[in-house]
């Protein structure tokens, strides 16, 4: 008797240890390393705190909806941040259409890009493990397109963006961003052009290699901010976004801001990858003549703006400072000299400054981030409180941020979609004036051998 009450005794002491130790905090520390592309673990409905790093952990952020006020109220990550004029952020909220959303697929592989086709159907482009998939009107999603393996000697190939040529209707000729990678290290981006007919690719090739092929000094991994997002000009020239393959910390390399590598810039080309007559660079000793803007960091979004003829940029800023550019000839927009975020770790970028003469600002930023990422004007008739209304795509903010733009100056903020908590990579608006979006599951069949989960979504009228 007096062993059995011996032996219940010790396990009701291991059990409140147990108890104890569940409810205690971790004494883990936090790590100082830059948080990966990757979605939470776990879903809950908590406000997300100020930090960018919750950018990446199990929490998903609630938007205000109260008129007049920002839609985000948390702290600027960076302490001594001030705006450079008035409505440069935290843009008052106003609420506009109803809609409803419809979801044509949700069997996508970590999607990037799309493309409306003139008979209808919609071309999708696939990161990894690199596909073109055409979804069909009637909602059917044809099987990867072959004629891909010639771009790269890479066991893989990665798609980015994808844009029609002006002239598809006669031509079918589209072009594409794409990278290679093998052993989990990322190539660098470069663009191909090819020819679709009755969904089949021909004549696929490479006019645009991007340099240097492995970022100068850095580890050989680096390769996150790999940009490549196209907007085709009226001409028929390519306007090409090349990220600056940092991996990030306090002092990140300044390749944005030498003329010597495509890294970190706006890049204008032909249709044969050729510099684009006129670019602000060509004669100048040691720059490179593809070279059309310079001084950015990681460019997830590119568009012109049908209204204005204007182009557009959206760029992940580090902890706090995604931006909204005007992307103007010859500019230079000040990554990594300016900036209004800070390091993952805490420390301020470089100096910590946020201003420079002869440095552009953005016309807007977010602080805390959103993950910007991709970036449609819309001037379609079928929501006519749309009409020029800006969206960009949310990556960690999981939501489409419909903005006010007027007179060049961001008036209103809205954040659509958010109550899904879906990763958003890219925003088109339709010819049919509905506006298409594709979720990012953050994860690929080849990567993780998971059966894939993103959508493509399209919002009408409620």
């Amino acid at each position: 008797m007096r062993s059995r009450l011996m032996k219940l005794s010790l396990l009701c002491a291991l059990g409140a240890c147990v108890a104890a130790l569940a409810q205690s905090p971790s004494t883990k520390p936090p790590s100082d390393k830059p948080p990966s592309d990757k979605p939470p673990a776990a879903k809950t409905d908590r406000p997300a705190t100020g930090s960018n790093t919750s950018r990446f952990a199990p929490t998903y952020k609630v938007y205000r909806t109260v008129e007049g006020q920002p839609i985000d109220g948390s702290p600027p990550e960076k302490k001594d941040s001030k705006p450079v004029f008035p409505e440069q952020t935290r843009a008052p909220y106003r609420r506009t259409a109803p809609y409803k959303v419809t979801t044509l697929t949700n069997s996508l592989s970590a999607p990037w890009s799309m493309a409306f086709l003139p008979d209808g159907n919609i071309l999708i482009t696939e990161r990894l493990p690199g596909a073109f998939r055409i979804l069909n009107r009637e909602g059917v999603l044809a099987k990867p397109l072959a004629g891909l393996p010639a771009l790269s000697s890479e066991p893989e190939t990665g798609l980015l963006d994808v844009a029609l040529d002006p002239n598809f209707a006669t031509n079918h000729r589209i072009f594409f961003t794409f990278f290679g990678y093998a052993n989990q290290v990322v190539g660098p981006t470069n663009v191909a052009r090819a020819r679709l007919n009755n969904n089949t690719l021909t004549d696929v090739t490479v006019i645009f290699r991007s340099t240097p092929a492995k970022p100068n000094g850095a580890n050989l991994a680096a390769g996150t901010k790999t940009g490549g997002r196209i907007a085709v000009d009226r001409d028929g020239t390519l306007f090409v976004a090349i990220g600056d393959r940092d991996e990030g910390g306090a002092n990140p390399w300044d390749v944005a801001q030498k003329l010597d590598t495509h890294l970190g810039k706006i890049l204008h080309i032909t249709a044969d990858g050729k510099p684009a007559a006129g670019n602000p660079f060509i004669g100048t000793p040691g720059a490179l003549p593809e070279i059309w803007a310079t001084g950015q960091r990681s460019q997830e979004g590119l568009a012109f703006d049908p209204a204005t003829h204007r182009l557009w940029e959206t760029e992940h800023g580090p902890r706090g400072g995604d931006e909204l550019n005007l992307m103007e000839k010859g500019k230079n927009y000040g990554w990594p000299v300016i900036s209004h975020g800070i390091d993952y770790a805490g420390p301020p970028i470089g100096a910590g400054i946020t201003a420079k003469e002869g440095m552009e600002q953005p016309v807007y930023y977010w602080d805390p981030v959103i993950a910007a990422s991709g970036l449609a004007f819309y001037q379609g008739n079928l929501f006519p409180e749309w009409k020029n209304s800006v969206f960009v795509g949310g990556l960690s903010g999981r939501l489409v941020d419909r903005i006010t733009l007027r007179e060049g100056k961001v008036v209103a903020e809205e954040a659509l979609l958010a109550e899904l908590h879906e990763r958003i990579r890219d925003v088109r608006v339709g010819p049919d004036g509905a506006v298409y979006v594709l979720t990012d599951s953050g994860t690929s069949v080849i990567q993780d051998n998971t059966p894939p989960t993103s959508k493509l979504l399209k919002l009408t009228p409620k």
